[in-house]
């Protein structure tokens, strides 16, 4: 497997803005921000295991961790457009 940047530079995006929105619930507990923590740390994770190499072999895990990151983010945008 070719070491792959897109993969690193969006696992370490993911991993910042995950620390960054837990840190924001933390401060402030808007449940939004960790509605944004979870979703971008499922995703840090699914780069994660590309990473490893593992795609392939755990394709239906990365696969449900990202519908679930997504689907969290959806929940989160529509939890904000409540308010």
């Amino acid at each position: 497997m070719a070491f792959d940047i897109v993969s690193l530079v969006n696992l370490i995006l993911s991993v910042a803005i995950a620390g960054v929105a837990h840190w924001g619930y933390l401060t402030s507990r808007n449940r939004l921000l960790l509605y944004v923590s979870i979703a971008f740390g499922l995703f840090a994770l699914s780069h994660l295991l590309l990473l490893a190499g593992l795609e392939e072999s755990l394709m239906a895990v990365v696969t449900a961790l990202r519908v679930l990151g997504y689907l969290t983010m959806l929940f989160a945008v529509l939890t904000g457009l409540k308010k």
